[in-house]
């Protein structure tokens, strides 16, 4: 009788390949997908705190470029209160075009 232990000399080399084989199979499955799903949101949340950096730091280029600008032909306040105005015009309209954009939910 193989399965006897008795009898069998490897029984104890085969049993523990066997449990081996199924906490590796249950470890897998279980795990796999919470390491898949826990490295998108940690990925995820990286790429949006890195992307609203970049904004920050081209809306504040943006403004610096056009104080730059406008010092050639007028005074560094005038320039800066101009540069102002001018960006937040530029983020109204497009505010707008984004709540123009919007799905409104049927009332």
């Amino acid at each position: 009788m193989p399965a006897n232990p008795l009898t069998d000399p490897n029984w104890a080399a085969d049993l523990a390949d066997t449990v081996e084989r199924v906490v590796g199979t249950v470890r897998e499955k279980a795990t796999t997908p919470v390491v898949h799903i826990t490295r998108g949101i940690v990925y995820g949340l990286l790429g949006v705190f890195l992307g609203i950096a970049a904004v920050v730091l081209l809306l504040i280029g943006m403004t610096r470029g056009i104080q730059a600008l406008l010092n050639i032909g007028l005074s560094n306040e005038r320039s800066v209160y101009i540069s102002y105005l001018l960006m937040g015009g530029i983020l109204c309209l497009a505010g707008m075009l984004v709540l123009r954009k919007r799905h409104v939910p049927d009332a």
